[in-house]
């Protein structure tokens, strides 16, 4: 029997990547596929010195994969799976759908562009210029917000 077809769901627990899920939810639902559910963890800062930076405290791992966990399709048909991870978050998600063999991703990201972009990076655009199949990409707009429409950037 064939490997069910996987359908790599990253989330940063955003509204955006909450969005996000429906459409992977309904993708998965049409296509037969199972939702791999992925949060990637960022290592602290390391600065010149050694020293690390946490910033803000670090929410406990146990804390994160209760939030990952809590992170699921609202359909109880569609089949799906947690993994939590740590890294770079663009590279362990192309890593991810690699070993996978993953048939799309679908991930929410928050639109911004201009300066923020610049200063922020873009995960989402990592993972679109580096990813081994289609990415779908929902992306949140002030327009949306004030609409209350979607906006679908299909890649």
């Amino acid at each position: 029997m064939a490997e069910p077809k996987t359908i790599l769901f990253p989330t940063d627990f955003s509204h955006a990547s909450d969005a996000a899920l429906q459409h992977a939810e309904a993708l998965a639902v049409q296509s037969g596929a199972r939702l791999l559910i992925v949060h990637v963890e960022e290592p602290p800062l390391a600065y010149g010195g050694g020293e690390l930076y946490y910033g803000l405290p670090e929410p406990s791992s146990e804390r994160i994969l209760k939030m990952l966990e809590d992170v699921k399709p609202s359909d109880p048909k569609v089949s799906f799976v947690h993994r939590l991870t740590m890294g770079d978050p663009a590279g362990e998600i192309v890593r991810i759908a690699e070993e996978e063999e993953a048939e799309m991703i679908v991930l929410g990201t928050h639109g911004r562009t201009g300066l923020t972009r610049l200063l922020m990076g873009s995960v989402a655009e990592a993972i679109v210029r580096r990813a081994p199949c289609p990415v779908l990409v929902y992306r949140e707009t002030s327009e949306k917000l004030s609409s209350g429409r979607p906006q679908v950037t299909p890649v």
